[in-house]
């Protein structure tokens, strides 16, 4: 029998997992004090113990800001070649986490090859696949029911799954007594709330959530508490149902960790940038320092085919006041179900979101990657910035594309650029511009 139930439960015991030292090794900290931080919840390894392919990472405090990638099959796309497409891709480009959203079809045969074959976080969403899964009407399916699905996710060997336990009755009559413009934009939030309300019963989620908790110890799953009430519009940022909500999802956070069971806290969403950082505050004081997963959040309404940028300034934002773990978002969303090239536009800004958000925390080693493209650009090695690009494909393309008269300058400039007549000067050169 192992000598711990779960990756917190170990930290608490004073236990170095190879997980722990794993993810100590990639983020160039002592194995100790990540350690400390995952003891107090504050930093987590999503790592179910039926995912034999993942190579471990952490989410959390003092660590990179980690993206994650959403796909999966939906009934007007069914091209599953395509999604493991996708997920190769997303892995390729270093994408840290898959999310499986897929919501028909034989979604557990695609949910099992990921946990086989894909070194990422897995996450998935069991109230979407409850739905495809019985195949009933929704005010059909019982408590029972959804709590199944929630087992055959964690034996499937998904490593955090979103469960929405804080839009409980008492959330839900708060949100209907305070009007929104946009109500419920969470498919999770919507499908509960509607079950909820046909039926007259509790969330189960909520109510039996001591009986997830056992799951989630049972397989070292990391519990994603998904905001349901996230606002869907600038309108409804910061309101009474989210805040309710995230006061729940904090108390719903110290009984998981009362189990040794990792948490993370989903927040918003579309919102100004101006409330941003306070919400970071807000959410790090109710859900006591757990870390904070978010999608975006998008800083304008009004982008559509170019949510990936408003996504991107809202995450950077967030994660330099303090979230964790960004949610990528394509130039798709609010249009259709991204294509490959979609995924790769979402994910390029992602990571430039979550990386300008680490030079900002002062994260240990971010800054150098720029230090070192800089270097390479004062000496006009191209081949260096190519390789240093975060989308080194573009790069080489964009240059290819429209190539300079001189291999040392580029088409804006040309013979007017200020690197190479400036290096040239220092170097006691002569200047001519015209005449070369």
């Amino acid at each position: 029998m192992s000598e711990y139930t779960t990756q917190m439960n170990a930290a608490r015991q004073g236990i170095i997992t190879p997980q722990m030292k794993a993810v100590a090794e990639k983020e160039h900290m002592e194995p100790e004090a990540l350690r400390e931080l995952m003891a107090k919840g504050q930093v987590i390894i999503p790592c179910n113990k039926k995912h034999t392919s993942i190579r471990p990472n952490g989410v959390g405090a003092k660590l990179t800001t980690k993206i994650n990638v959403n796909l999966g099959v939906s009934r007007d796309w069914k091209d599953v070649e395509m999604e493991y497409e996708k997920v190769r891709s997303a892995v390729e480009m270093g994408a840290e986490s898959i999310m499986d959203l897929s919501s028909y079809g034989d979604t557990r045969t695609f949910r099992r090859k990921l946990t086989a074959d894909c070194p990422a976080m897995i996450g998935t969403v069991p109230i979407y696949d409850a739905v495809v899964y019985y195949h009933k009407p929704l005010g059909q399916i019982t408590s029972e029911e959804w709590l199944d699905i929630v087992r055959m996710h964690a034996e499937d060997g998904v490593d955090f799954m979103t469960i929405h336990c804080g839009m409980n009755r008492a959330t839900a009559a708060r949100f209907k007594e305070n009007k929104r413009l946009m109500n419920i934009v969470s498919r999770g939030g919507s499908i509960m709330f509607a079950w909820m309300e046909m039926t007259g019963k509790e969330n189960p989620f909520f109510e039996y959530f001591d009986d997830i908790l056992d799951i989630c110890q049972e397989y070292d799953i990391t519990l994603s508490l998904g905001d349901a009430c996230r606002p869907g519009c600038l309108a409804d940022a910061t309101d009474t149902a989210q805040i309710e909500e995230l006061v729940t999802l904090g108390e719903l956070t110290k009984r998981a960790w009362a189990k040794d069971v990792q948490v993370m806290i989903e927040g918003p969403g579309h919102m100004p940038m101006n409330q941003i950082a306070a919400n970071m505050e807000i959410q790090k004081t109710l859900c006591h320092g757990a870390p904070f997963y978010v999608l975006g959040p998008l800083v304008t309404d009004v982008a559509p085919g170019y949510d990936h940028i408003t996504s991107a300034i809202g995450g950077a934002i967030a994660a330099a006041a303090g979230a964790s773990f960004l949610c990528y978002v394509t130039p798709a969303e609010h249009l259709r179900l991204p294509n490959a090239a979609d995924v790769k536009e979402g994910i390029i800004a992602a990571k430039i979101a979550a990386h300008a958000a680490d030079i900002a925390k002062g994260i240990p080693g971010a800054a150098d990657w720029d230090y070192q493209m800089s270097e390479a650009r004062k000496r006009l090695d191209w081949e260096a910035m190519f390789n240093l690009s975060m989308d080194p494909e573009k790069a080489r393309r964009y240059r290819a594309e429209a190539k300079p008269e001189k291999e040392d300058t580029c088409s804006m400039c040309g013979n007017f650029c200020a690197v190479k007549n400036t290096n040239r000067i220092l170097d006691g050169e002569i200047v001519s511009i015209f005449d070369e």
